[in-house]
């Protein structure tokens, strides 16, 4: 693809995006596209290292009050763009290289208004443990707002819940099926564990709702005739509140397994801005780890619900509605220097 003179234009920078393979680990040619991109277009561009080639785009003018922020890392496989129906298909299209345009065209649109204490953040790795956020903590420049772009059918994100995620893992001795009264089966008590799982009474948020989890994995045993000596599963909670009360709830399971805390994002409230949808949302973003960008808030085109399928595309529609919407709330944050109307 040709060199774009035309940002604003949503559909040809979002296709440019998505016609490069950036699934994680493999982000480098398109954040440099994207640095070249915003640096041919007079953007002060800063490249930040996360890993190799692998690097975080900050873009500004100077000092910015609001950052307009994505990810540029997508999930396997990947597959081109194509155009049909009034949609733009591709690897990325929804979640989050179509957002990533409207951010910019809505950054253009600001930048010609006389606007330009802005800036726009986009990170690799969030598909895979945001180390591409975590690795920007570093270089934010003092904004007062984050506007992060996810999947959200143009509507602001009122919370977003977290993710807490365990591994159960049972120990036991093996022995002969035949003489199960020699052994010790790691499996019944991985089972015991998890049926005393259910009794845990799961905390509760007036925005967000129950905290809930799924069993997203289990192995065990080495043979049918083998009495097992170890087991283990995987457990992912998806939290509202209250996360260290349900850390302490799952100690009651130490009898029978041994827990191991892979991950923990905490959940998320975030102001809105009037005249807007709003809704919440269970699953996580980078935000928990863009601390020092300011107060967040949540908003994209495209719906999750299509992200990381086969068939994932966002309509040109909600691309274009976006990029007034990103407009919108930028003018909103930066004249009232409060949200939450």
């Amino acid at each position: 693809m040709g060199p774009l003179t035309d940002l604003t234009d949503v559909v040809s920078v979002t296709r440019g995006l998505v016609d490069i393979d950036s699934t994680t680990g493999r982000e480098g040619e398109c954040m440099e596209w994207m640095a070249a991109l915003l640096g041919d277009a007079g953007y002060g561009v800063v490249e930040q290292v996360v890993d190799g080639p692998r690097r975080n785009i900050y873009a500004g003018f100077g000092k910015a009050d609001v950052v307009l922020s994505t990810h540029l890392d997508c999930v396997p496989p990947f597959f081109p763009s194509h155009l049909d129906g009034g949609a733009l298909f591709g690897r990325g299209s929804c979640d989050a290289k179509g957002i990533a345009a409207c951010q910019i065209a809505a950054a253009e649109m600001l930048r010609r208004e006389g606007i330009t204490n802005i800036g726009l953040l986009f990170v690799v790795g969030e598909e895979r443990g945001s180390d591409g956020a975590k690795t920007a903590q570093a270089i934010a420049p003092g904004s007062k707002f984050l506007v992060n772009g996810e999947p959200t059918d143009n509507r602001l994100g009122i919370g977003t819940r977290g993710a807490l995620r365990y591994n159960l893992r049972a120990k036991g001795r093996a022995a002969h099926s035949s003489f199960p009264e020699l052994g010790e089966s790691a499996i019944d008590k991985l089972i015991d564990a998890l049926i005393e799982l259910r009794t845990i009474e799961m905390p509760e948020h007036p925005v967000l709702g129950r905290t809930h989890y799924t069993i997203g994995l289990i192995k065990g045993g080495v043979a049918p005739n083998v009495v097992p000596f170890d087991a283990e599963a995987e457990v992912m909670f998806r939290t509202v509140a209250d996360v260290a009360g349900l850390r302490a709830s799952l100690t009651k399971l130490t009898s029978l397994v041994a827990l191991e805390e892979i991950l923990d994002v905490p959940p998320v409230i975030m102001p809105t801005v009037s005249g807007f949808d709003t809704a919440t949302f269970p699953y996580t973003t980078d935000i928990p780890f863009l601390t020092n960008w300011g107060t967040p808030l949540l908003y994209g085109p495209g719906s999750i619900h299509v992200a990381h399928t086969d068939n994932e595309h966002v309509k040109i529609a909600d691309l274009k509605r976006a990029v007034e919407d990103y407009a919108k709330i930028t003018r909103h944050l930066l004249s009232q220097g409060q949200t939450g109307d």
